[in-house]
């Protein structure tokens, strides 16, 4: 009984697939040329925002979508519009820090002019911060020990307001007020050279301010004078080769001034 089951046509059966045979298939069957199998996810390589087709990534722009552009007023508030500024190593750096040594050089904007940074603005700055309240303390204690030999250490924790409030506040103020005269006074000026140009002569008063420890008062006012006057004409220099054939002789002596005004001002405050 069991062979007779086995050879029993199924053919007929509901679901049954007969044998293809190669014949029947080169026969019935045609081919599309170019045809092939889909593949998931689809090829990355070519243009698919052209043709139309394939899967949009969550990172791919929106048809028809532009890139926000960094120029425009938005860009002040985005993070990424500032990362040129901060694009400089270390070689770079120091070779601007000696160049602010040097008074009598007026191509600091010539080194700076392909990428003036921002880098040097606030470590210069922050750097002076710290150095003005610690050795301040530090001058303040060595004088007063001078005069009264019980004096005790003690840390004056206002120092730090005052350094942070008049060095941060000077080094933006100042570059921006000089940008908006030289505006008005009809100079293609630009701010982030100028912030550039005060950030980096700071730095010659981190120098003399270990010096401006010694406790004789004669020798601290020969030394913040001769360094206001190095910092004062580094500025003034390089600003009249910044602004050339426009007169701004008033604009040049005021910098100097004001240069001079901050060395008098960390004197009387943190080295009295």
């Amino acid at each position: 009984m069991d062979d007779n089951y086995a050879t029993l046509p199924t053919s007929h059966l509901l679901g049954s697939v007969p044998a293809a045979v190669s014949e029947e298939k080169n026969a019935g069957t045609y081919e599309v040329p170019g045809s092939s199998m889909q593949t998931f996810p689809p090829n990355s390589g070519g243009d698919r925002s052209r043709s139309g087709q394939g899967y949009h990534t969550y990172d791919s722009p929106h048809e028809g979508g532009e890139p926000e552009s960094s120029s425009n007023w938005k860009g002040f508030f985005s993070i990424s519009s500032y990362t040129q500024y901060f694009n400089v190593d270390t070689d770079v750096v120091l070779n601007r820090l000696l160049s602010s040594l040097y008074p009598h050089t007026s191509d600091f904007f010539s080194k700076i002019d392909a990428n003036p940074d921002l880098y040097g603005l606030i470590w210069i700055s922050t750097t002076l911060v710290f150095v003005l309240a610690s050795l301040g303390n530090c001058a303040t204690y060595l004088m007063d020990k001078r005069t009264d030999s019980s004096t005790s250490w003690s840390f004056d924790v206002s120092y730090v307001n005052w350094a942070a409030g008049s060095i941060y506040g000077y080094v933006i103020l100042v570059p921006l007020a000089f940008y908006f005269l030289l505006q008005y006074l009809g100079s293609n000026t630009s701010l982030i050279r100028f912030w550039c140009l005060w950030g980096y002569s700071l730095f010659i008063f981190i120098l003399s301010s270990f010096l401006l420890v010694i406790p004789v008062e004669f020798l601290r006012w020969i030394i913040i004078i001769a360094t206001g006057v190095a910092s004062s004409s580094f500025v003034s220099l390089n600003l009249k080769s910044y602004i050339e054939g426009t007169d701004v002789a008033l604009v040049l002596v005021a910098s100097f001034v004001l240069q001079m005004a901050l060395a008098v001002f960390i004197k009387m405050s943190f080295f009295p």
